[in-house]
């Protein structure tokens, strides 16, 4: 019996440690892999693999990283401003393209702003009934024709799905019905991500307590 516990002991453990680096290898692989048939939109002659007489993989995330930083010092100055605004102008003129590219384009400036109040704060909300507690997202404030309809203060927050956080429910609820956790926004993808069995560190278990938001206690 011990010996069995013995093998059963490494066995887990070296599963634990190589199954995320294989996951992980996987993953960066198939990426690198998408990145790099960026080169098969040139002509055959032009290809880097043909140029340099060997294949180089991850030569596309580079050649792709060259490109967007290039783009972005374009469209920064006057002339890229007004390139993009007439393109835009032109999306806008077509209908769902429109609908897409914009919805697109809020969402990636709302999720890269700076802006505290976008995506920053890990809230606790009751759902799916009272009593029950849930995960959730800060992602916007402000939605007056919804406040002016029901008299109050909302805010908008996105609940993920586990293991999936890429898919949830967004939500409008009054400030006061919802916690604060002093957690960040990576702690809190890793307990969803994981079925909450990776747990965020705390220093003092005391720190885990729900904590108000300043708002909800001026509320």
């Amino acid at each position: 019996m011990p010996h069995k516990h013995f093998f059963r002991r490494y066995l887990l453990a070296g599963i634990v440690f190589w199954v995320p680096v294989l996951v992980t290898l996987a993953v960066l692989r198939f990426l690198v892999g998408i990145v790099d048939n960026i080169f098969n939109l040139l002509p055959a002659n032009y290809q880097p693999s043909e140029i340099l007489g060997i294949h180089i993989p991850g030569l596309g995330i580079v050649f792709a990283l060259v490109i967007i930083f290039a783009t972005g010092m374009l469209v920064t100055n006057i002339i890229g401003n007004r390139l993009v605004a007439v393109g835009e102008s032109v999306v806008s003129r077509i209908p769902l393209v429109r609908t897409i590219y914009h919805a697109v384009k809020q969402v990636l400036s709302t999720l890269l702003s700076s802006q505290e109040d976008s995506f920053r704060n890990v809230l606790l909300v009751e759902y799916p009934r009272k009593g029950m507690w849930s995960i959730a997202f800060q992602t916007s404030v402000g939605f007056q024709m919804a406040e002016q309809m029901t008299n109050k203060s909302l805010i908008t927050i996105f609940i993920p799905t586990t293991p999936n956080p890429t898919s949830g429910f967004l939500m409008l609820v009054p400030k006061e019905d919802t916690i604060k956790l002093d957690l960040s926004v990576d702690q809190a993808l890793k307990m969803v991500i994981s079925l909450g069995v990776v747990l965020p560190d705390v220093i003092d278990p005391k720190d885990a307590v729900l904590k108000p938001t300043e708002e909800n206690k001026n509320a």
